[in-house]
């Protein structure tokens, strides 16, 4: 929530003669500036300066010369500079000086986005608040807990958010009027602040978003009449939402997301007709979207339910929310048809661009609303540019039916998010109508037909999804289609560039069965790759395995025949090269059915696997110090006083596979079994 308090902005020019500055209130200033750290900003605090009302960032009663502003934050609207490379010498570090208390006409303190020490706000800094109309210590490092917060003056706008202050929340006295506690570490319950009020409060903007505040939100708001905006996101409120806040009568926006909040909205909300934001997201409201919401509430600008469990048809009476830029209806149980009058959503047909923020009017300015959204497949949080999005997100829900035409017709739309759904028919044909959409995600139904030709002329699309879909023929060309990747298209029938064949399943994965979201893509790549192998493997193991022919080549019992290393060395390296050659060959066989150009790095591959087989085996060769002797048939064992541990640590090193040391062979089924199972571990 950004403040714009223009109530206190100086209407006393530089420029126009000025009494000189009270001494005393000069002398105040000097000590101030002795307490801070890097106050580089403040050059021109001197004492050889005697006119303080006209050092930087002071100003003063042009009648009187009292310093009633300090202007000492460093935020961006204030600091021009903050972009440059200096911008970390113009936060000012160090403590808080007691001087400021001399200040006694002082209105307006801003010291926010600066430095101070981490350290507990002193009690005496408190007591400004008596005579202060404005304080803003935000975005600072402060501790400790906030003592109740009273005041002398008529209002008293109070900006401590972006610290870390304890404790449960404070008392304020009668007469604040904004009071933002927003992103501290506070916790505790809300009724002792809110219930028991004697008197009408003046409160007019909430925040306490990004507390740890608990328990359920009390339903005593009837004295909070004067309330224009309520921020209540990313706490742990339970409970539903309480009927009293059809009290507030003024309201423009509420903000309830990330709590636990459940039951239904209550109908009391229909009191509040001046609602431009309603935002219940992330929560665990339940029944159905009320009708009267379209009816009752004609101001909305904003609308975002997602994330919760509303159920029931989305409502015809919503088309008369004529004022609707954002609805956000996803990831709940709502079913039945989009609302064809949604064309009658004339704020989302509108190609004009607003670049007016979406603020709220206060009796001290205005405040500037701020909205977490879906786009593009990533949340993002908006507020500058709040006013320029436009967005339909229905996806994940039970929706059925067709894609109404009337769609087309929201000319000024941005984002438009249907997935997750059961819609069925085509995509309307004059969706590239909406020129203005960079956002389509139709994901995840059963949608059938080709893709509009229409939808090439999209030329701010920078998002597309339509993967899983019954979608058929070829992706229209245009230069925007093809800029997307395959992923775009996954589970459909579709061809033609940015796919990179014609006429084929684009896979889901490269892994043989994954599943993608449930749904199973077949890679034939690595079915083909393992086929090859085994083909390889068997075709060597067989004849060994069954055939008294090839035993004997390798294991004949004649000793003038006995084995040698070249025969064993030979069987091993046959049998790799084989089964890998005749897997990468379908390896690159399936490849060139569906890529043509991975032939060339499948060969590649090939050779460096040869070469790589016939280096290692020529190592085991020449380093092996196993010592064979002639025993008895068909068997090999190493002589006595060759060193086990010496051996062991060879064996391991150079060939997992090999059967020569350790290992006595014989001519059993059982053994061959265990000999090619070690050459199989050792070829993959």
């Amino acid at each position: 929530m950004l403040l714009c308090l223009n109530i206190f902005t100086n209407s006393f020019s530089k420029g126009i003669p000025q009494p000189s500055c009270i001494k005393s209130e000069r002398q105040a200033l000097l000590k101030i500036k002795q307490q801070f750290k890097h106050s580089n900003m403040l050059t021109d605090w001197k004492a050889g300066n005697e006119d303080c009302c006209k050092w930087v960032r002071v100003f003063c009663n042009t009648v009187t010369g009292h310093v009633t502003e300090l202007q000492l934050g460093n935020s961006n609207d204030t600091i021009a500079s903050s972009r440059s490379k200096k911008a970390g010498s113009l936060k000012l570090g160090g403590k808080l000086s007691p001087a400021l208390l001399d200040l006694k006409h002082l209105s307006y303190l801003d010291l926010s986005n600066n430095d101070f020490d981490p350290t507990q706000i002193p009690d005496w800094f408190w007591n400004l608040t008596s005579h202060l109309q404005y304080l803003n210590i935000s975005g600072n490092q402060f501790q400790g807990k906030i003592p109740d917060l009273l005041t002398n003056q008529a209002s008293l706008v109070l900006d401590l958010s972006f610290n870390n202050f304890i404790g449960s929340l404070p008392g304020i006295s009668l007469n604040v009027t904004i009071l933002d506690l927003s992103n501290n570490v506070l916790s505790g319950s809300m009724s002792q602040f809110l219930c028991h009020k004697k008197h009408q409060m003046k409160l007019e903007v909430l925040n306490l978003e990004g507390n740890n505040l608990y328990g359920e939100m009390p339903d005593c708001w009837e004295k909070w009449r004067s309330l224009v905006a309520i921020e209540l996101c990313n706490n742990n409120f339970s409970g539903g939402i309480p009927s009293s806040m059809g009290a507030l009568t003024s309201l423009e926006s509420l903000h309830l997301r990330n709590n636990h909040l459940e039951g239904e909205i209550p109908d009391s909300l229909t009191n509040c007709t001046q609602l431009l934001t309603l935002d219940f997201a992330a929560n665990h409201l339940s029944g159905e979207i009320p009708p009267w919401m379209g009816e009752r509430l004609s101001k909305l600008i904003i609308i975002s339910f997602q994330s919760n469990r509303f159920h029931g048809h989305v409502p015809d009476q919503i088309c008369g929310l004529s004022s609707l830029q954002i609805l956000d209806l996803s990831h709940n149980n709502l079913s039945g048809n989009i609302p064809s009058c949604i064309n009658n959503l004339t704020a989302m047909i509108s190609r004009k661009m607003s670049y007016n923020k979406i603020s709220y009017n206060t009796s001290k300015g205005c405040f500037f609303d701020n909205m977490t959204l879906m786009m593009k497949g990533v949340v993002l949080d908006y507020s500058n540019t709040l006013r320029l999005i436009k967005l339909v997100d229905l996806s994940d829900n039970n929706l059925s039916g067709e894609i109404p035409a009337e769609m087309t017709m929201l000319t000024g739309l941005l984002s438009l998010n249907f997935s997750k759904n059961h819609l069925v028919g085509k995509i309307p044909s004059n969706i590239g109508a909406i020129k203005t959409l960079e956002c389509v995600d139709l994901s995840e139904n059963n949608l059938s037909g080709k893709i509009p030709d229409s939808m090439s002329e999209l030329n701010f699309l920078s998002y597309l999804n339509l993967s899983y879909n019954n979608l058929i023929g070829q992706i229209p060309t245009g230069t925007q289609l093809q800029s997307f990747s395959e992923s775009s298209f996954l589970g459909t029938k579709l061809y033609g560039p940015p796919l990179s064949t014609s006429k084929t399943l684009v896979p889901a994965s490269n892994i043989v069965g994954e599943q993608v979201d449930n749904r199973t893509q077949v890679d034939w790549n690595f079915i083909c790759m393992e086929f090859g192998f085994w083909c390889g493997f068997l075709c060597v193991a067989c004849p060994l395995l069954f055939t008294n022919s090839w035993d004997e080549c390798i294991f004949t019992s004649q000793p003038s025949k006995f084995v040698s290393d070249n025969n064993i060395k030979l069987c091993c390296s046959f049998h790799n090269l084989f089964s890998l050659l005749c897997g990468n060959i379908m390896g690159s066989l399936s490849r060139h059915i569906r890529q043509h150009h991975y032939v060339l790095l499948s060969d590649l591959a090939v050779l460096l696997q040869l070469g790589g087989i016939a280096v290692y085996h020529i190592a085991l060769y020449r380093f092996s110090n196993s010592q064979r002797v002639k025993g008895s048939p068909n068997s090999l064992k190493v002589v006595d006083n060759v060193d086990d541990h010496q051996c062991r640590v060879q064996f391991w090193i150079l060939d997992s596979g090999c059967w020569t040391q350790y290992v006595e062979v014989s001519n059993s089924l059982v053994d061959k079994l265990f000999i090619f199972g070690s050459v199989l571990i050792n070829s993959r």
